[in-house]
C-alpha cells in the first residue's frame, strides 16, 4: 500500500507536467493559426514557404509585467525543417526570460513568433542559451499575407520576429530577454532528458500532443503547398 502511494505521489507531478506541455501545444497550434488565417497581417505566406527559414519558434502568450523595471516570461516551442526529408522536427521546448530596464508601468500578454532564416540564425535558436537583440541580427518582421522583407535589416537578419497583442500586430521589446531550451518541460513531453538540439535534428518522434502544431507547419511549408497543388 505505502509502495502504491508512493508511486502515485510520484507520478503526480510527472501527470501534471504531462498536461502542461498539451495545454501549451494546443494554445501554440492556436495561436500559429489564427496568425496565418488573418487577412492582411501577420507572417507572410512566402517567409514560410521559403526553404531558408530554417526554424521557427512560437511562444503563445508572452507575460510582461513592469514598475520600473521590465521583466518577461513564457515558454514556447522550436522546430526545424527536417534535413533532408518532408517537413518540420518534433518540438523542442524553450523559455523566454528577463527583459529591459526602462520607465514602464503596467502589464500585458503577448503572442511572439520567430523565424530563423538562415543557419546562423538556427543555431543561435539551438544553444542553450541566447540573449535577444544583443547583435543587430533579429529584425521586426513585414506584416501582411502578401509583404516582402523589404529593408536591408529584414533582408540580412538572422531572425525575424512577430507579436500580436490584443489583435494588433506590433513590435515587441527584447532586448536583454534570453531563450534557453527548458530541460523539464522536455523531459515531461519525451519521457526521457533530452536537448533541443537532439530533438530537431535527431528526427525524434512527433508526440501526440504536438501532432496538431506539427500539422499546421507543415500545411503552410512550401513542400506540403506544393503536393497539394500537383494533385489539383
Amino acid at each position: 500500500m505505502r509502495f502504491i502511494l508512493a508511486a502515485a505521489l510520484a507520478l503526480t507531478p510527472l501527470l501534471a507536467a504531462d498536461k502542461e506541455s498539451k495545454t501549451r501545444l494546443d494554445e501554440s497550434a492556436a495561436v500559429f493559426s489564427e496568425i496565418m488565417e488573418t487577412p492582411d497581417k501577420g507572417i507572410p505566406q512566402q517567409m514560410l514557404e521559403n526553404e531558408n527559414a530554417h526554424c521557427i519558434i512560437i511562444v503563445p502568450a508572452l507575460k510582461t509585467a513592469a514598475f520600473l523595471v521590465g521583466a518577461k516570461y513564457g515558454k514556447g516551442y522550436l522546430s526545424c525543417r527536417n534535413k533532408g526529408a518532408e517537413g518540420w522536427s518534433a518540438p523542442a521546448t524553450i523559455r523566454i526570460e528577463g527583459g529591459s530596464v526602462g520607465f514602464q508601468i503596467g502589464s500585458s500578454e503577448t503572442d511572439l513568433i520567430m523565424l530563423a532564416m538562415n543557419a546562423r540564425g538556427a543555431d543561435k535558436l539551438l544553444s542553450s542559451k541566447f540573449t535577444l537583440c544583443v547583435d543587430g541580427s533579429i529584425a521586426a518582421g513585414a506584416a501582411g499575407r502578401t509583404a516582402t522583407a523589404q529593408t536591408d535589416a529584414q533582408m540580412h537578419a538572422e531572425i525575424l520576429s512577430w507579436s500580436r497583442s490584443q489583435w494588433i500586430f506590433a513590435g515587441v521589446a527584447l532586448e536583454g530577454a534570453t531563450l534557453r531550451q527548458d530541460a523539464d518541460s522536455n523531459a515531461a513531453l519525451y519521457g526521457k532528458t533530452i536537448d533541443n538540439r537532439e530533438i530537431v535534428t535527431s528526427g525524434v518522434a512527433v508526440p501526440e500532443a504536438a501532432e496538431k502544431l506539427l500539422g499546421l507547419l507543415n500545411r503552410y511549408s512550401w513542400h506540403e503547398r506544393k503536393e497539394i497543388t500537383e494533385q489539383q
